[in-house]
């Protein structure tokens, strides 16, 4: 299969550059598997969807301030760092860097005027880095300062709080004036370098007419790492290869999902990413175990879905390994023309776009 069969060409007006005011204010387009139909409503219309026993499986991760703007000590050049990957307790990160070329296995890099140093110690087979963050502030002719000793666990994260951005996707030219509405309401465990965006239309009081319709609520975890916007660059879909990405289901939501599966309910995930995560610990009987540890599931057309029933999701950017997981739910062809749809009807696009509910 192509790549190029999941092309499409979207208005660049058409691409969500900010949140609407209110969360559950976007549009829904109901998109029915199963027949030549599709629906125009708006996000809090879910609820009339819903069946009493349905369980909804959210991702509780919570996204860090992943972008970091520095500059490299021996010569000041200005650096770009994007962490992707949590390594040996938080103070080792697999990263993206730019300008790459220029940040070599040896470099020291100093953000927000120091608060912040590391020093890349090797390059991984996809061209990143890994960086090693310190305690000790490398000298201007970036030699180490004798005996370093790595950063504490707390004294980072707060020290990443401060100097660090949230990683917006290079298309979203406009920082958001609130971060935090790049966060889902109910989003928990840090580790993300995206937001599981399907998630970011929901409310606490939407959460709450959905367990008052009978709707059940579980939570997994996810953490959205490289393999979910890595690009694919293979022009064949089944030689491109995913990036591990963590995952954990606890006991108890597995014990609600694999009742409600025995009962006949439906099992919804809310976004791609729980999808990925149910799917990967699917048996074959629909019935998921729980667990946690490392994904590289790649989700593409000819796959068969064995854990979830429905998915709400967002619109997805052509080519990408988002939107060949819900091609493969739905169909390519119905997909492609749900999105023709959407731009002749000018939904909004992407991360702080639109939604789809897909039954």
């Amino acid at each position: 299969m192509d790549i190029n069969e999941f092309n499409y060409y979207l208005p660049p007006e058409l691409i969500a550059q900010e949140p609407l005011p209110q969360r559950d204010k976007s549009r829904l387009m109901v998109l029915y598997r199963q027949l030549s139909r599709l629906e125009h409503k708006y996000f809090p219309d879910l609820v009339n969807y819903l069946t009493p026993g349905d369980v909804l499986v959210f991702n509780e991760t919570k996204v860090i301030p992943a972008r970091l703007y520095g500059r490299k000590v021996n010569g000041g050049a200005k650096v770009e760092v994007l962490l992707t990957k949590e390594q040996q307790g938080g103070l080792r990160w697999e990263a993206l860097v730019r300008p790459a070329r220029r940040v070599k296995v040896g470099s020291f890099l100093s953000f927000g005027n120091g608060l912040l140093t590391g020093k890349v110690v090797e390059e991984t087979t996809t061209g990143g880095r890994i960086i090693e963050f310190q305690n000790k502030k490398p000298q201007a002719s970036g030699r180490q300062d004798a005996n370093p000793t790595s950063l504490g666990h707390d004294t980072f994260r707060a020290s990443l709080e401060k100097i660090g951005l949230m990683p917006l996707p290079p298309y979203i030219k406009k920082y958001p004036t609130d971060p935090t509405r790049y966060q889902t309401v109910y989003a928990r465990l840090e580790g993300s370098v995206a937001a599981p965006t399907a998630g970011l239309h929901f409310t606490p009081e939407l959460l709450t007419q959905i367990k008052e319709k009978g709707g059940q609520v579980v939570f997994i975890l996810l953490h959205v790492g490289l393999g979910t916007f890595q690009p694919i660059r293979k022009k064949i879909i089944s030689r491109h290869q995913m990036h591990p990405e963590y995952f954990s289901v606890g006991t108890s939501a597995a014990e609600v999902i694999n009742k409600g599966r025995r009962q006949g309910k439906r099992i919804i995930a809310v976004g791609t990413t729980t999808a990925r995560c149910l799917e990967t610990v699917a048996l074959a009987s629909g019935e998921v175990k729980s667990g946690s540890g490392w994904t590289d599931l790649f989700i593409y057309p000819g796959y068969r879905f064995k854990a979830i029933d429905g998915l709400v999701t967002n619109f997805h950017l052509p080519r990408s390994t988002l939107l060949l997981m819900v091609s493969a739910f739905a169909g390519r062809k119905k997909i492609l023309q749900a999105y023709q749809e959407a731009i002749k009807q000018r939904y909004r696009f992407y991360s702080f776009g639109d939604a789809m509910l897909i039954l």
